[in-house]
Order: C-alpha cells, then sequence, then structure tokens
C-alpha cells in the first residue's frame, strides 16, 4: 500500500468561478452530480480505489458564516444536539435496559485537554452539515478530528467465490494534511459519522446544503435587495426624463446633482425639485407591493426544512404564522424524534468502538446516549407530573405484589420488566406462604358445640 499513500491527486484544470452559479456547477461536477461519474471514486492505482474527500467543506462554511438563515439552523441543531452525555446501556435479551457509566468513558468525556462532550458533539455536528462526513480518531488517550476535506476513503473490491466483483469493502482512510506525508488509518481506528449518506458514493455522506444552494443564493440577493434599496432613498425606481435639447454636459452636471441630493439613506423622503422641463416618472414596486416577506419568508422555509429544523424553532416569520407549527411544543417534538434522536444514535453507532466496552466484547452492551438532563427535552411540568403519577402508582402496585423495591426502580427507569425480582412474598402481608396465621392461609373453621363437648 507504500504506492497508495504516495499517490498524487490528479488536477483538474483551472475555471473560472465567477458567479454563484458557476460555484453550484463546479461543485456539482465535483461530487458526482453533473453528467456521468464513476461513482463518485478516485482511481489510485489498478484495482485499488477511493471515495472523494468533499471539497465544498470552505465554500459551504463561508454560507454559515455568511448567511443567517444557515447560521441559525445549524446553531439550533448544535445547541440540542451536544447537549447529551454518553453512557452504556446494557441489552436484556436484545431489548435495551439500564444504563450506566464507567471509565472506559473518559476519551468521550474530556476527548483533549479541557474539552468536553458537548466540545467533541458540537465539532461533530459541525462537521458533518458542512460536508456530510465527521472523522475522528482515539490517539494517546485524546479525541483527534481529521478534517473532512483532507480524508479519502480508501476501498477494496469485494471478490465473489463464484467469481466476479461484489461491490466494495472498506479498506481503511487515507488522512493527508497539506504539504506533509499521508497518514494511513484503520477502519476500526476511525469513527465515521455520516448521517445523510450519498446516493452516488458507497460509505461517503452528503452534506444537507447540497441541494438548497440556490436557496441560498436567492436569500442572499434579497438580503442585497433591501440593502440597495434603503442605499437609494429607500424609495421605488425613478425614470427621469429631460428635453431633447438638454447637451451631454448638462445632463452629465444634472444627473450628479441628483445623485447626491437624494440617492442615499440620509437622503430619503426629501422634497424632489426639478427644472428646466425635467420630467419623473415612479417604475418598478416597493416591498408592500411586491409582498417581499412572502417571497424571502419562503426561501427561508425551504432551507430550514432542508435542515430538518422546524421554522418556528429558529423564529423564522412563516414557521411563527404556519397552523401546523402555531404549536411549538408540536415543532419541538417534531425537531426531537424527527431530526435529534436518530442523529444522537448514529453518533453512539460511530464512536462505539474507538471506546472498550465494560467487561470485554463479550458483555451485551451498547454506547448510547443519555438525554435526561437536555433541557430541550423536558416535559411540561404537567405532564412530567402524570408521568410520575403513573410510575408511582406502578411501584405501589408492584411493592404490593411482593417484587424488591430495589428491582423495581430498576424496571420502571429502564421500562424492563424482566429486571424485576421477586421476594417470595405474596399479598399485603408479604409472608412466605405457610410461616403462621399471616400466611395468608385460610383458617380452621370454629368447632361446633356439638364438637366442643
Amino acid at each position: 500500500m507504500t504506492s497508495l499513500w504516495r499517490a498524487v491527486r490528479g488536477r483538474s484544470e483551472a475555471r473560472s468561478i465567477s458567479t454563484i452559479e458557476d460555484y453550484a456547477a463546479a461543485l456539482q461536477e465535483s461530487l458526482g452530480y453533473h453528467g456521468w461519474s464513476p461513482l463518485g471514486f478516485t482511481q489510485t492505482q489498478p484495482g485499488q480505489a477511493a471515495e472523494k474527500a468533499p471539497t465544498d467543506l470552505v465554500g459551504y462554511a463561508q454560507m454559515f458564516a455568511t448567511n443567517p438563515v444557515i447560521w441559525a439552523c445549524m446553531v439550533a441543531r448544535m445547541a440540542v444536539f451536544s447537549a447529551p452525555r454518553f453512557q452504556w446501556q446494557r441489552l436484556n435479551n436484545g431489548q435495551p435496559s439500564e444504563t450506566f457509566g464507567t471509565s472506559d468513558l473518559a476519551p468521550l468525556e474530556r476527548p483533549w485537554l479541557g474539552g468536553t462532550t458537548q466540545d467533541l458533539l458540537n465539532r461533530m455536528i459541525q462537521d458533518a452539515d458542512l460536508a456530510g462526513n465527521s472523522y475522528w480518531t482515539l490517539f494517546n488517550g485524546e479525541m483527534v478530528r481529521l478534517r473532512p476535506d483532507w480524508v479519502q476513503i480508501v476501498l477494496e473490491r469485494r471478490m465473489h467465490p463464484h467469481g466476479g466483483h461484489l461491490g466494495w469493502t472498506r479498506y481503511g482512510y487515507l488522512y493527508q494534511e497539506p504539504g506533509c506525508d499521508p497518514v494511513f488509518l484503520w477502519p476500526e481506528e476511525v469513527a465515521h459519522f455520516a448521517p445523510t449518506p450519498d446516493p452516488l458514493a458507497t460509505f461517503r455522506g452528503m452534506s444537507w446544503l447540497t441541494p438548497v444552494i440556490r436557496e441560498t443564493q436567492a436569500d442572499n440577493m434579497m438580503a442585497a435587495h433591501k440593502k440597495k434599496f434603503m442605499e437609494n432613498a429607500a424609495t421605488p425606481n425613478m425614470v427621469v426624463r429631460l428635453a431633447r435639447e438638454v447637451t451631454p454636459d448638462a445632463f452629465a452636471k444634472f444627473k450628479d446633482k441628483m445623485d447626491s441630493d437624494h440617492r442615499g439613506v440620509e437622503n430619503a423622503y426629501k422634497t424632489l425639485y426639478l427644472g428646466g422641463g425635467a420630467d419623473v416618472t415612479v417604475v418598478g414596486k416597493d416591498f408592500q407591493q411586491l409582498d417581499f416577506s412572502k417571497t424571502q419568508g419562503a426561501g427561508e422555509t425551504r432551507i430550514a426544512a432542508a435542515g430538518g429544523v422546524p421554522p418556528i424553532i429558529v423564529g423564522l416569520s412563516e414557521g411563527l404564522q404556519a397552523a401546523t407549527y402555531s404549536n411549538y411544543g408540536q415543532a419541538r417534538r417534531r425537531f426531537a424524534d424527527g431530526t435529534i434522536h436518530p442523529l444522537w444514535q448514529n453518533a453512539a453507532g460511530s464512536l462505539e468502538h474507538l471506546v472498550a466496552p465494560p467487561g470485554g466484547l463479550g458483555q451485551a452492551v451498547r454506547l448510547w446516549y443519555d438525554a435526561n438532563g437536555v433541557p430541550f427535552l423536558r416535559e411540561d411540568r404537567k405532564d412530567a407530573a402524570e408521568i410520575q403519577g403513573i410510575q408511582s402508582r406502578t411501584i405501589r402496585a408492584l411493592v404490593d405484589a411482593g417484587y424488591t423495591p430495589e428491582s423495581i426502580q430498576r424496571a420502571v427507569r429502564s421500562e424492563d420488566w424482566a429486571l424485576l425480582v421477586h421476594t417470595g412474598m405474596f399479598s399485603v402481608q408479604l409472608q412466605k406462604p405457610g410461616s403462621g396465621s399471616g400466611s395468608g392461609a385460610p383458617a380452621a373453621d370454629p368447632p361446633t358445640p356439638e364438637e366442643g363437648a
């Protein structure tokens, strides 16, 4: 594999990118969505291939830094996604059971010096949002981030016993920083978090920003339109006609004078005085005539939908007005159940092989997340009180039935009835059968007078 590690990526001819349309076309072509592409593979040597690293990270990072809608959606995803902590979860007969923590989770609780689980999850979801992939490896007890656009997934053909090729298997990862030697890592050394698979790749993920590039362009143009509207006196466009006899020099002087006196926000709403046969005609539409808020709001909603964030969560205007999201509680549940929980499950599964499970690989446990302390997911007080009331009645009924209090708490907390342990005592008396008058056995009938005699 030495020749593979030292392989030099082929460089395409330089192309001119002067507009967002040029950038979108170049991006789609690099990802294999323009014309025909060999499934997103870069040939490195005969019989060996690699899925290309995404080349759109820098451009998407600029979109994140300059577009307020994308910023709001990504920050909302980061705020909720980074809130839980990792725990081990027992699997009882294949069913999820109680959770517990051990010192083996230290790399995820303190991923680097001064780092926290929240810092780790923030970087994971940010890389996944911008590049579609997040790569991590464990080195000297610290979690190390591999920048997504510097990582290639090395593939190897899967040979079928009956002959022929049967897809690709992941051979490893090739990480190369600019100007440095490449580093090869085996699959078990890398945690690869790719929540949205790229349909043209086998293992690579796709950013949710890819389908909304043009929506972002339209939103930026709306912002520029508002800026220019204010810069040009906050009024509709005007056409000024002068008499045919006006010379070009006089027209130029008139134009300069009018721009200096009436252009710009500071000159808005001034009375316009014209002379010399000048005639003014208003053209175009103002914001109210354009119904600007609806035009811009529709684009914002499409961007939020691509990110799986209900518009009301990030305070978008259409989200506040739409009937389906008028209830914030419904939107919160949609965001948590449809977007955040699947991301947590994927992240836990991706990081699991970097930390050793307690007791070795033979233990029926898995890496999971504990969202009990996430404020965003807390029910309101009424719902919480109702849930606690149901649980307390369940606990009382199980205690009266003779189960141990400790096992009842574990079973109710984990929703796993197989954890219940019986004391061997029954009924309210909780006495062993045949242990005395309190055993619950039927008492003998009192003697009749004849028998007593």
